[in-house]
């Protein structure tokens, strides 16, 4: 059963809502400007707020599906393993040519079915790091590291269960690369 759901959850991942809204509202690929990622950011600087809310939403939505439905059918210590495979599908899409989003709206989502006060504390964290530091990366990573601590916490800090959100924060890191190196350059 673990198996099909990792299948399951990378497939559902690699739905990207960005590059199909986009589509089919004539507008292109989100890809092809600014950061060329087909996150929330980047669908907000070339489509404003509420393209940007509505592919949020869509994101948040399904990965709590994906969450619910792996929480319903596994144990506990696989669940994070179903995000994981859920980021990857959404960093590396099989219907979009590999070419995806960083998993941020997709890690929020998934942990809202398990650390609901943890989403909500996590979202207010980035929009006070991004008020500060008007980055919106940083206020990412802590955002993504309160849901990773909730989530092993959650777990009962489990082996297991630890070692699934601790691949999937380092992934969702990794995935910002160019970010960082842009941020360092900077300096």
């Amino acid at each position: 059963m673990p198996l099909l759901l990792l299948i399951f959850a990378y497939i559902a991942g690699s739905i990207n809502f960005s590059i199909i809204i986009f589509k089919l509202t004539g507008n292109g690929d989100p890809r092809d400007a600014f950061s060329g990622n087909p996150g929330m950011t980047n669908v907000y600087r070339q489509s404003g707020l509420t393209m940007a809310g509505v592919v949020l939403l869509m994101d948040v939505g399904r990965s709590f599906l994906v969450a619910a439905m792996a929480v319903s059918m596994l144990s506990g210590g696989w669940v994070p393993w179903i995000g994981f495979a859920l980021i990857v599908g959404n960093r590396y899409p099989c219907f979009h040519g590999f070419r995806g989003g960083k998993g941020v709206a997709n890690y929020l989502g998934f942990s809202l079915w398990s650390v609901p006060f943890a989403v909500l504390i996590s979202a207010l964290s980035w929009l006070l790091c991004y008020a500060v530091v008007r980055i919106p990366f940083i206020g990412s990573f802590v955002m993504v590291s309160i849901l990773a601590y909730a989530s092993m916490s959650h777990c009962a800090f489990r082996p297991w269960c630890s070692a699934g959100v601790m691949v999937t924060v380092l992934f969702i890191f990794l995935s910002h690369r160019r970010n960082l190196s842009e941020l360092v350059g900077k300096g």
